[in-house]
């Protein structure tokens, strides 16, 4: 059984902050990039049973009916499971009754909204329009027409934002009952408009207080802080990205798209004439045995519940205690150990990275 993600590089604008491949929408680009895509899926899926599908970008949601109609005509190519958890990304701008409808007859049971903020200022910074009200309004249009399980994305941690900023998205959100949040704190990654104007990133122990704000309103209302950037209710929380943490194999089909099978971690071409003319392959590398445990102690990790050490020994048939430095971290109550997991300490989640560096 597999996950498979789908990469749709076409926005109708580009924000400030975004670093994944993009470009603007062309109907008639979208149509040769569909096709290409599907030539790619039935040359490289091997038909095995699909659990978790996402289709993210870039913007999916801006595709045209007729361009939308198709890729849904490529998807019927999977063998996706009765319960599979099919994710599409939305633009809150690109929402209507008429988009939802194909959506839901397309097989899609989970919208993720990339909302990011409602305050004026945020918006206009990272080049994005859209108000509380349009956002309750196409919220509760995709609630009647039977979407009952929806992730919101928040940006924070921008320059000039202030907790009171911060707290008054956090209460808009909640306004909207989502069963998922996904939180980000901003990151000015290279060619990026905001890098490129020499922005410069927020002081980290006021992004520090961010983090712990947005995870304590969370917690009070009832979600489950259960990865690292990632809260839901109980039961909603993201199967597909869980299979990212629990360093499960997935198929990445797109330009750009990542993939993990075989033992060998690949990254498509990011270059849109290359994926046009079926020059599919981009990056790979292959998985040394290290390298997979590596990789399970990172994904693992990021999760608030931890690495089971029972099944970790059983999957690998070593020792996670005996392999890596534990002791050490646990003495100083960097990582926590109860009930058979090894975990983070939830005081330590913000500076994740550094322990891990400690660990690896």
């Amino acid at each position: 059984m597999k996950s498979v993600y789908i990469h749709i590089p076409f926005c109708k604008s580009i924000c400030s902050y975004c670093d994944f491949c993009k470009m603007f929408y062309n109907p008639k680009w979208a149509h040769e990039y569909l096709v290409a895509l599907k030539e790619e899926i039935e040359d490289q899926y091997m038909g095995e049973e699909v659990n978790t599908l996402y289709i993210g970008g870039g913007t999916p949601s801006c595709l045209s009916e007729k361009n939308l109609n198709y890729l849904f005509k490529i998807i019927s190519l999977l063998n996706l499971k009765e319960d599979c958890e099919f994710t599409f990304e939305c633009n809150l701008n690109d929402i209507n009754e008429s988009l939802l409808k194909i959506l839901k007859s397309g097989g899609v049971n989970r919208l993720s909204i990339g909302i990011e903020s409602f305050n004026e200022q945020k918006l206009v910074l990272m080049g994005r329009e859209h108000t509380f009200e349009s956002a309750k309004d196409k919220i509760a249009l995709a609630r009647k027409l039977g979407f009952q399980n929806i992730n919101i994305d928040l940006i924070y941690g921008l320059p000039n934002e202030t907790k009171k900023i911060l707290k008054k998205d956090l209460k808009q959100i909640m306004k909207l009952k989502p069963e998922h949040i996904s939180t980000y704190s901003l990151i000015l990654s290279e060619h990026t408009l905001l890098h490129v104007n020499k922005m410069e990133p927020i002081n980290e122990d006021l992004d520090a207080k961010f983090y712990k704000i947005i995870g304590k309103k969370l917690k009070r209302k009832k979600y489950h802080h259960y990865e690292v950037s990632n809260f839901s209710k109980k039961g909603y929380e993201s199967k597909h990205n869980l299979g990212y943490w629990n360093n499960l194999e997935y198929y990445g089909f797109g330009l750009s798209a990542s993939g993990y099978i075989d033992s060998i971690r690949y990254t498509n071409t990011l270059n849109l004439n290359k994926y046009l003319h079926r020059e599919f392959d981009g990056q790979k590398e292959l998985m040394t045995p290290t390298d997979v445990l590596d990789n399970e102690i990172m994904l693992g990790l990021r999760k608030l519940e931890g690495i089971n050490l029972a099944e970790f020994e059983k999957k690998y048939g070593v020792s996670l205690e005996e392999t890596y430095p534990v002791t050490p971290l646990l003495k100083k109550k960097e990582l926590m150990k109860k009930k058979g997991y090894i975990y983070i300490n939830p005081d330590k989640l913000y500076v994740m990275n550094e322990i891990l560096m400690k660990l690896i």
